[in-house]
């Protein structure tokens, strides 16, 4: 076999624009803008270093940074899917690692939820719900300035209150709570939107699997949490209590929003929640609740035309 060396001079003899194109690149890779900032914040780095770790600056200065060339963790344009690179100095070395990339956090969170939940059963329609589909009904109004006042408030974290939008059948509410979420994707925060009904369904059935106090500490923790149809069923006094109200207590203490769409008010959702599958009327546990519901959302009704007429 011949030496690695001679065959690497032989084609360089016959490619006689070799050292040219390495001139170019070179130059090239050395004026990028964020290489250029890494050098000047490590001044002291030995040319030698520098000369040696150009095939290095070369794979950083070609990959997407965090996202900013992808257009989701599928169309990942990187050598390593989903990881994002970033350059180092250790001991006067120049090193090239990986980091996670936010597209990547969000699709390992979505696997997450959808390995602890399996039945989120939220229609098409909802799942791609924006915020230019919105109708722009002026009863839909005080709604839509709501949620802008909420996503406006992101760039300085996460608020600690959600909204809890209230009105008849039809109006859209789930509608808003999808386009929350989208929304949510931009600024790599991600949601749990589930439909409440569903939720209860749920927790009962993973108490057969022994799963459900991962599934409760999931629900407590997500960044933000969103149940649709709250009050379309009676519940029992232990979900209502051991259930959501360990959920809303512990997000209520940790600031964490939660959103609600209803078709009762909060006044009439507190009569609802007073009511047991027992048939019991449990006033001061109800109350407790509609506290919690009250500290982590704010009311904003929507009386708007039925969009599914």
């Amino acid at each position: 076999m011949k030496p690695v060396q001679s065959t690497l001079k032989k084609w360089m003899e016959k490619n006689e624009n070799f050292q040219e194109n390495y001139v170019k690149i070179r130059n090239e890779v050395l004026q990028d803008p964020e290489i250029k900032e890494f050098l000047s914040l490590h001044p002291d780095l030995p040319k030698q270093e520098i000369e040696k770790s150009l095939i290095k600056f070369y794979e950083y200065k070609t990959q997407s940074k965090q996202c900013n060339h992808c257009a989701s963790f599928g169309a990942c344009k990187n050598m390593l899917q989903g990881y994002s690179p970033i350059l180092r100095v250790e001991n006067n070395e120049i090193h090239l690692s990986y980091e996670k990339c936010h597209s990547r956090i969000m699709f390992e969170k979505e696997q997450q939820q959808h390995k602890l939940i399996e039945s989120l059963y939220m229609p098409r329609e909802i799942l791609e719900a924006t915020m230019d589909g919105i109708d722009r009904d002026p009863n839909r109004g005080k709604a839509i300035i709501e949620m802008g006042h909420f996503l406006s408030e992101l760039k300085n974290g996460i608020p600690s209150k959600g909204i809890y939008f209230y009105g008849p059948f039809g109006v859209g509410k789930t509608y808003f709570l999808g386009a929350i979420a989208n929304e949510l994707k931009k600024y790599n925060i991600s949601s749990m939107l589930i439909y409440m009904p569903e939720f209860v369904r749920e927790i009962k059935s993973s108490i057969k699997d022994d799963s459900i106090n991962e599934k409760i500490d999931y629900f407590k923790k997500a960044d933000v949490l969103m149940l649709d149809d709250i009050g379309a069923e009676t519940q029992s006094a232990w979900f209502r209590d051991e259930v959501l109200g360990t959920i809303l207590q512990y997000r209520m203490m940790e600031r964490l929003p939660v959103f609600f769409t209803s078709n009762y008010s909060m006044e009439q959702l507190e009569e609802q929640l007073a009511k047991s599958t027992r048939g019991d009327i449990e006033t001061v546990k109800a109350g407790r609740i509609m506290e919690r519901i009250k500290q982590v959302s704010q009311e904003v009704p929507i009386f708007a035309d039925n969009r599914r007429n």
